[in-house]
């Protein structure tokens, strides 16, 4: 099975603020897909549909995002017996409003949600889908991930929200390094990270 793991903060209060990208990409692959089935524990709510024949977990964490690793190894504990592909779909303060980047392995940058993730499970070794929110003029990032985007960036993080969709699903069907070399752009230019 394949999961995506979408990182956000539960609750109204944050439901459009920068740090949800990582939800509302889930949201975007259940409402082109549908969704079969639905499991809830105090730590996820896991949606499961299919995609280019492949069984897919859309899963939120009801935790906090730094607490986002208690929900991935609760999900993974209980779905022991399936070999599992995993992406963790987030934002990213260090990338221009309105990017998207794929990347197969890495530092966590500093985000808690991706720190919570690797201590969870044991490894930075895991495909992540980046979606760029800036940074904003203040240097209280924490703040600035909290806070819902201007008129202008929402509708730049929108079309990333739809095009994040895009390369889960190539991901899925293609692989991590169909979906970096064909999503991950710069100035208008393929790029390729490896």
């Amino acid at each position: 099975m394949a999961l995506v793991l979408g990182l956000g903060n539960p609750g109204e209060r944050y439901a459009l603020t920068r740090h949800n990208v990582g939800f509302r990409v889930l949201d975007e692959l259940a409402r082109r897909h549908g969704v079969r089935a639905t499991e809830r524990t105090p730590e996820y709510v896991a949606r499961e549909t299919e995609v280019r024949e492949r069984r897919l977990a859309l899963v939120a964490p009801l935790t906090f995002m730094n607490r986002s690793g208690d929900a991935l190894a609760t999900w993974l504990e209980r779905h022991a017996a399936e070999e599992t592909v995993l992406l963790v779909v987030v934002d990213d303060v260090y990338l221009p409003v309105g990017t998207v980047r794929l990347k197969a392995q890495g530092s966590s940058g500093g985000h808690r949600g991706l720190e919570a993730i690797e201590m969870a499970l044991g490894s930075r070794e895991y495909d992540r889908l980046r979606i760029g929110v800036g940074a904003g003029i203040s240097a209280d990032l924490r703040r600035h991930v909290l806070e819902a985007p201007s008129s202008e960036e929402a509708k730049a993080i929108e079309e990333a929200i739809r095009v994040a969709a895009d390369a889960v699903e190539c991901w899925l069907g293609e692989g991590i390094l169909a979906a970096m070399n064909r999503f991950n752009r710069s100035a208008g230019k393929e790029v390729s990270e490896s």
